[in-house]
């Protein structure tokens, strides 16, 4: 189970709505929402691994420490939700090294944990792996092996493995092969696009058929169907964002007492759990 905690202005499709020099001025919804989260996975007895914004440990400690302090894995989502092939190497290597120094100096634990802004490792950003390796990251969960508009690699592989010439393991978003194409699963959109009882058939269908664990992300802004409106975005990005955000709590309580959940690292990386 894995949250990636950015706002409702921060996600990639708004970005030219909402530019990064307006962020500290626009309603944030980050801290409420995360406690409610916080909640809902005790009710559950659920922990489970959050990729954070360096600027939420910047701007919001308190939500990173509660994240910390409840029993769940602190991990980077980068330190401002910028796609990782928009940015040279050198930026990405100052990016990811701070956003893993700010989140460990404020939530007190080690962050191995990597998790790119929308899915960005891809085959624009070759080098992206070796450098989290180098600024001190075990493992990376920042590919999607799906065809997409706005991301995915489909020649990835599918299963968590050693990448090529790096020491850093690679846990990519879960998919199922249906006749010979590659159908994601993982949640966000889809999980909101799709009915709950498709979502649970492929989910049982992954968990058939592959060895590895099932990945399932969501966002905070997911839980907040009162969230500010964009009305000039485009169409598209609207309905991917807005769609069923009113019926996400229920389908995600579902979910949580239907399955056996767990954090990254302790699944992944046992010998080295806290």
């Amino acid at each position: 189970m894995t949250c990636d905690v950015e706002d409702y202005f921060q996600v990639s499709a708004f970005e030219g709505i909402v530019p990064r020099s307006r962020w500290a001025d626009t309603e944030c919804r980050i801290p409420r929402n995360v406690d409610k989260i916080l909640q809902i996975f005790a009710d559950h007895d659920v922990r489970s691994t959050f990729f954070t914004l360096g600027w939420v440990a910047e701007h919001h400690p308190s939500v990173v420490r509660a994240i910390v302090n409840q029993g769940h894995e602190l991990a980077s989502h980068g330190m401002y939700h910028q796609r990782v092939w928009s940015q040279s190497a050198a930026e990405f290597r100052q990016d990811a090294a701070d956003s893993r120094k700010l989140l460990e100096d404020v939530g007190g634990v080690a962050v191995s944990g990597y998790r790119a802004a929308s899915w960005s490792i891809d085959a624009r950003a070759p080098w992206a792996h070796a450098i989290l390796a180098e600024v001190g990251y075990k493992y990376s969960s920042s590919v999607y092996p799906v065809a997409h508009d706005h991301y995915g690699l489909p020649s990835a592989p599918r299963q968590p493995h050693v990448v090529d010439g790096t020491a850093i393991t690679e846990i990519p978003a879960s998919t199922v092969r249906i006749l010979g194409k590659n159908v994601p699963v993982a949640g966000g959109g889809y999980f909101r696009l799709y009915p709950l009882a498709l979502s649970k058939q492929l989910i049982r269908l992954q968990q058939r058929n592959e060895s590895c664990p099932y990945v399932f992300y969501f966002h905070p802004w997911e839980l907040d169907p009162e969230q500010p409106r964009f009305r000039q975005a485009p169409l598209k990005a609207r309905f991917r964002h807005y769609l069923n955000l009113g019926s996400f709590e229920k389908r995600l309580r579902n979910l949580l007492r239907s399955y056996r959940w767990g954090r990254m690292d302790e699944l992944y990386f046992p010998e080295a759990s806290p």
